[in-house]
């Protein structure tokens, strides 16, 4: 049996204790702003619980880091978790690290690519609408002329905006909303890309999968035609050789 490298036994062993820490994060990201009424203690046991998801990332990270064989290119391919690492403060952005996770635990099931790539799209929709919702409700709930107060306000807001319907209910009004408001539109447009694609290549596998079956059929049928013409000639030389030998041997035979 093959022995799998270091990396790859490491990611496997974490995959799924990673994904629970960041629903953890998620929780305690959400909290906090969806009841911010709550008891000191709570808020505070939210505060140590993104700081230890964070270190837990943080060594994750270094440790996958110290045990690929080409630590560029794992840079390169891997700046997303690069950029949770090194932005602690920034809380809604490491939030981006479920959608990573998820990316890893999918990367790992068997399924065929349509059926993969719409479960993708659909934990980056699920994600992306929790952390829009989160943080212009965050960013609004306070502003004196903020329209968006409720974590209901603040997911009706997230799907018109990332559908780019903009019905005009409602409407961030800081700067900080606006930021997100181009974020989540820009996410919608992107993934509505991915999803027309993916259909689009669907049906064009599925042509080529059906011209390709014609074709062999085709140069099947040629190639029986082919050999039935084959036959017919062999068949009319051993004819005509057979019939003088025939005609011959009639001709030598005494006349009784």
């Amino acid at each position: 049996m093959k022995q799998q490298p270091a990396q790859m036994r490491w990611e496997r062993h974490t995959q799924w204790p990673l994904l629970a820490l960041a629903i953890a994060f998620a929780l305690a990201y959400a909290v906090p702003i969806v009841a911010p009424d709550a008891d000191s203690w709570v808020r505070e046991l939210c505060s140590v619980t993104e700081w230890v998801v964070w270190s837990s990332f943080a060594v994750d990270y270094l440790v996958r880091f110290a045990l690929t064989p080409d630590r560029w290119f794992f840079v390169r391919t891997h700046w997303l978790d690069l950029i949770a690492v090194l932005l602690p403060l920034a809380q809604p952005l490491r939030l981006l690290r479920l959608v990573s996770t998820l990316t890893l635990v999918g990367r790992r099931a068997r399924m065929a690519p349509q059926i993969q790539l719409t479960t993708y799209v659909g934990g980056a929709v699920v994600g992306l609408l929790m952390f829009g919702s989160l943080a212009v409700l965050q960013a609004e709930r306070g502003a004196p002329r903020g329209n968006i107060k409720t974590l209901g306000d603040a997911l009706w807001w997230s799907f018109t905006t990332m559908t780019t319907v903009g019905y005009g209910d409602h409407a961030p009004t800081t700067g900080l909303g606006r930021i997100i408001a181009v974020g989540l539109m820009l996410s919608g447009i992107a993934l509505l890309g991915v999803v027309t694609a993916n259909i689009a290549a669907w049906f064009i596998s599925r042509f080529n999968k059906d011209d390709e079956q014609e074709r062999r059929r085709t140069a099947a049928i040629e190639a029986l035609t082919a050999e039935v013409v084959s036959l017919r000639a062999e068949l009319k030389q051993l004819s005509a050789a057979t019939l003088p030998s025939q005609t011959d041997a009639a001709a030598d035979e005494p006349v009784r």
